[in-house]
């Protein structure tokens, strides 16, 4: 294959800084370990400032936002879950599980795959 012919698979393959925002839009979750609810502003901020220059930031933006939004109320219904002790042993699985989920998102999306989270809550559609 020729450096003009393009593979099907890359196809629509999104350019390398569009890959790369849509990374930070799921890692940025991880503010959430330094700031109270950063988890939250910081898929919001990203995808807002550039939801309107890809297809492809503006569906994992609103992916990254809506997974963290439903990991804030898993966190809020495992604190509860502390008074009757599980909360402690969810709240360890929760954050692990988060970690994980992201990391893997931000290596499929710096891919130039479109990753879904499993067990999201969409909200934002």
């Amino acid at each position: 294959m020729t450096d003009t012919q393009q593979s099907p698979d890359n196809h629509n393959m999104p350019n390398a800084e569009t890959r790369q925002w849509a990374m930070f839009a799921h890692l940025s979750g991880f503010i959430g370990c330094v700031f109270p609810f950063g988890n939250l502003i910081g898929p919001l901020v990203v995808w807002q400032l550039k939801k309107d220059e890809e297809p492809f930031l503006d569906d994992q933006g609103k992916e990254a936002l809506n997974f963290q939004i439903t990991v804030s109320l898993l966190f809020i219904i495992c604190l509860m879950l502390v008074v009757v002790v599980i909360g402690i042993l969810l709240l360890g699985l929760l954050f692990v599980g988060a970690a994980v989920l992201m990391i893997i998102a931000a290596i499929k999306s710096n891919e130039g795959k479109a990753y879904r989270y499993p067990f999201c809550w969409r909200i934002i559609k």
